[in-house]
């Protein structure tokens, strides 16, 4: 690979980076700014609505600085030990998101949703749950 080339992979990877960041400080931002904002409500689903779009703006914001560990990892220095430690900050990213989406909704990410009542196993007193 140029050098050149190798240069423009590492300042598009520092770039998803500052964006992964930027996403992840805006994203709590606006989360404080909404919590704030939204009409007296009980405080429980006051912190659970803030901590709802505090954790969608880390977990896109992840996204965004995995990106960019990838780029530099595989396009600027592709060796064993940087692919090794990608594939564990992709592991560990992988499980802050399964943990944020427990912590979110109660349920894994490959679950659905469960509709309002209907039971865990999708049976309802008045019917089947569609």
């Amino acid at each position: 690979m140029s050098d050149s080339y190798q240069r423009i992979m590492t300042v598009v990877g520092a770039g998803f980076d500052a964006v992964g960041v930027a996403v992840i400080a805006a994203g709590a931002l606006l989360a404080a700014v909404r919590g704030l904002a939204r009409a007296p409500v009980e405080s429980n689903e006051r912190y659970r609505r803030f901590r709802q779009d505090l954790g969608g703006a880390i977990v896109l914001g992840l996204e965004f600085l995995v990106a960019g560990d990838i780029i530099r990892s595989v396009v600027v220095a592709p060796s064993l030990e940087n692919v090794m430690v990608l594939g564990l900050v992709v592991l560990i990213r992988t499980f802050l998101s399964f943990a944020l989406q427990w912590e979110l909704h109660g349920r894994w990410p490959w679950r659905k949703p469960i509709a309002p009542g209907c039971a865990d196993d999708g049976r309802h007193a008045e019917g089947a749950c569609r």
